[in-house]
Order: structure tokens, then sequence, then C-alpha cells
């Protein structure tokens, strides 16, 4: 079952058709990351989920229904561009959004209660907005973003701004979420926690569909032709092969597209006569280089 689905919806802008006849659905329950480069219709999308802006074509539900107020206090929305009442105390604007959205007030005081120590903000709940870092404001927003306790979760660029360690603590309550059943929408630029996270994957380019499904499948049906190497020597012999269709070297060790699913046990002949190996692997891609293969064939 679908929490949500999207049917051959289109969004021009002028003359720039933002997204065109674009279809997804994203599966009850599941952790789904939606893809592309910058300008690819991503948040475009996003907001026409959300009814913030009207498709010109094509038909959008969640939960089975056309969006309404009682539909749009069961979605939580962390956008790209952050938007908070600077000048209001941590925990009065956390209070005014749970009120906003339904939450009784007593629930409410025991809820941002406890994501400010969840999120080690406790000691700022009396300090204005504007007195936080940036890093702080961004865990002000998630929290203001998961506190109704929605049943779908869409977050846009949610690490932006975060050092490692605040963005490890997102990451682990983004889980939560989802073992908790959330439907969690996961729009980032950062392949390895899409990689990491998502069940399902979409990506979008030019405002077009170009992969769509579960990421393990879509790793197997890439994977067949993609080599890992590490070995002392000169490597360059690699970019001259006709066995080799690509090569990325990302320093300690070199990912590799062969021509033929089948050439592999020449590749590792001509390797061995030419470099002292340290690993030879056949595996699945990386999503990093699935997803710049497929933009660059969309792009030409």
């Amino acid at each position: 079952m679908g929490t949500v689905k999207v049917e051959e919806v289109t969004k021009r802008f002028d003359k720039l058709v933002a997204v065109n006849h674009l279809s997804l659905e994203i599966p009850q329950g599941s952790m789904y990351g939606l893809l592309g480069p910058n300008g690819a219709g991503k948040t475009t999308t996003i907001r026409m989920i959300l009814n913030i802006i009207y498709p010109d074509e094509g038909d959008i539900s969640i939960f089975g229904q056309h969006i309404s107020e009682e539909v749009k206090d069961r979605i939580g929305y962390l956008p790209e561009e952050r938007g908070l009442y600077t000048k209001m105390k941590v925990s009065e604007l956390l209070l005014f959004m749970a009120e906003i959205k339904g939450v009784p007030k007593a629930e409410a005081k025991r809820r941002v209660g406890y994501w400010l120590e969840r999120l080690e903000l406790a000691d700022r709940a009396e300090r204005k907005v504007e007195e936080l870092s940036k890093g702080m404001q961004q865990k002000v927003q998630f929290i203001s973003t998961v506190l109704h306790d929605p049943e779908l979760i869409i977050f846009d660029e949610p690490f932006m701004g975060l050092d490692p360690i605040n963005t490890d603590l997102l990451k682990g309550i983004i889980v939560e979420l989802k073992k908790r059943g959330k439907t969690i929408v996961l729009s980032t630029h950062l392949m390895e926690e899409v990689e990491r996270l998502c069940e399902h994957i979409c990506l979008i380019n030019k405002g077009e569909k170009v992969l769509d499904g579960r990421l393990g499948e879509i790793k197997q049906r890439y994977g067949k032709n993609t080599v890992v190497m590490e070995f002392e020597g000169d490597g360059s012999f690699l970019h001259h092969s006709p066995l080799v269709k690509k090569v990325d070297d990302y320093g300690n060790y070199i990912e590799l597209q062969l021509k033929k699913e089948d050439s592999y046990p020449q590749l590792l002949e001509l390797a061995a006569k030419s470099v002292k190996l340290r690993r030879f692997e056949v595996v699945e891609p990386s999503l990093r280089s699935i997803f710049i293969e497929r933009v660059k064939g969309e792009n030409g």
C-alpha cells in the first residue's frame, strides 16, 4: 500500500517544465530516497505533494485521499529553506508549533521536554532562537517537524549545516522513527546517507523519473560489471584497456565499470601482469556511481 501516490504529474513555471509527467509511489512504512541533481524538480515535487503549489496536470493522493487540513496534520515537513520565528524562545516556539498541530497543552509540554533532552538542547530552552548556532537552529526545526507525531515525514536536506556528531544523532532518530512505522521521505544530495538509510529510491533528472525501485534490486541490476581494485604500481593501463568502460579513482581504491559483464577474468589476468594486486572484487556499484551514470546519460 502506498502512503503517497503521484500519477502523471506535470508542473510548469512559464515556459520551464519543472516536473514532467512524473509518477511514483511511496510505500507505507518505508524509507524513501528522492534524489536528483540541483534543479531536477525534487523540491517542486515535494511542494506539490504537500499542496503548497498545485500541479498543472496529474493527480496526487496521500493516505488514499486528496490532501486536506486533516491530512496535513498527519504530515511532518522539514523544508530545505529553513524558517523559524527567531525572536521567540526555543520552548515557546515549539509549544506554539505543537498547538498549531492540535497537540493538547500538557502533552505538548511533555513532548517538548522530551525532544529538547533528546537533541541535547534542554539548556537552551529559554534562549531566543536567534541566539543559537545554525546547527542548533536546525535541530529546533527538526523537533518542530516531528513534535506532533506525524505518520508521514518529509525531510528535505535534513543534515545541511550539521557537524558529523549531530548528523549521526539525527540519523539515529530517523531510523527509530522508521522502526516505529513512520513513512520517511529523504531528499538529499548525500548519496552515502541515502545508501545507508533508504530501501527505495527515485532518481529525478530534468523533471522526469529516470530510476525508481528498491535500492538492493537497482544495485544488483547495475552491479554485474563493477569491479573494485586495490594495488601497488602504475594503474594507467586501466584507462586504455578495451575491457574498461569507466574508471573512478577514489585514492585508496579504484572502481571500474566493465564494457561486458563476463570480462572480469580477462581484467584480472591483465591486472596481475601489470601491478601488484591487493584486492580484486566484483561488487555492487555505489549509489553515487549509478547516479552519475544515469544523470550523465540523460544529459547526453
